[in-house]
């Protein structure tokens, strides 16, 4: 179990199929906001809703959050998409 004050860094894809990446330690209500249901979000996403998160891990604490958000805004599209693909499959071996 995640503790209540872990921060995570998350990806969302927006509706017109852009990336935005955010911290928060409270993943439901940010994708509320961002999706209009709450107050707050971000004015890149107001624009592009609906949102939907893709990917999002826990950092041990906000600056480590900081980083790894700049991090991921520093990659390409590619590796971006990459980051929050399913992980492949295993083939069934019967």
């Amino acid at each position: 179990m995640i503790a209540a004050s872990a921060w995570f860094v998350y990806l969302l894809r927006c509706a017109d199929g852009t990336l935005y990446t955010g911290i928060t330690i409270d993943l439901a209500r940010r994708l509320a906001e961002h999706n209009g249901e709450a107050g707050g979000g971000a004015r890149y996403t107001r624009s592009r809703r609906p949102v939907t998160l893709v990917y999002f891990e826990s950092a041990a604490d906000r600056a480590a959050a900081a980083r790894r958000e700049a991090a991921i805004r520093r990659l390409d599209r590619a590796r971006k998409l990459a980051l929050c693909a399913p992980p492949p499959q295993e083939p069934l071996r019967g």
